[in-house]
């Protein structure tokens, strides 16, 4: 990882124009199972390792990007972003986050945020309880980044 994150780091935002369409596995949002992978924009010109590292992450930021602009579509105010999971161990994925996502970007302060908040869902569906209770999120670091948007304009244009 760390070899992929300093690639990553001496790429330029764009990755040269190389864009990841990262559906390795379907993608979820918007619900498209059959949806396959697929790295755009090669050239002999622009094809070097840390390119295709930067577009690696950004594509895969991408994806959660999409998910993001989901949600605000459907009226959610989105204050924070949470940044959670093994990607967060990742130092191209925490330095280029906030740019991608378009605003910052909190780690909480426990590595097992995931099984945390399933050990939560679960007592709350249990307890029966109408409305989830709130538990106070201990943030370690809060990331920060100039947003990059001709990124995910590029990601999109490929997308489809």
């Amino acid at each position: 990882y760390d070899e992929l994150a300093e690639l990553a780091a001496a790429a330029e935002p764009g990755a040269g124009g190389i864009t990841l369409v990262p559906h390795f596995d379907g993608e979820r949002t918007p619900n498209r199972p059959d949806a396959t992978a697929a790295l755009y924009g090669m050239t002999l010109a622009n094809t070097r390792r840390e390119n295709i590292a930067r577009a690696f992450v950004e594509g895969l930021l991408c994806s959660q990007r999409d998910c993001l602009e989901l949600v605000k579509g459907l009226g959610v105010d989105v204050k924070r972003i949470l940044l959670i999971g093994g990607g967060t161990k990742f130092a191209a994925v925490r330095a280029l986050a906030p740019a991608i996502l378009g605003m910052d970007v909190e780690l909480p302060e426990t590595d097992e945020y995931v099984a945390i908040g399933a050990a939560r869902q679960a007592a709350w569906v249990l307890s029966g309880e109408t409305e989830p209770p709130t538990w106070p999120v201990k943030v370690e670091t809060t990331l920060t980044g100039e947003p990059t948007p001709q990124v995910y304009e590029q990601y999109v244009r490929w997308r489809g």
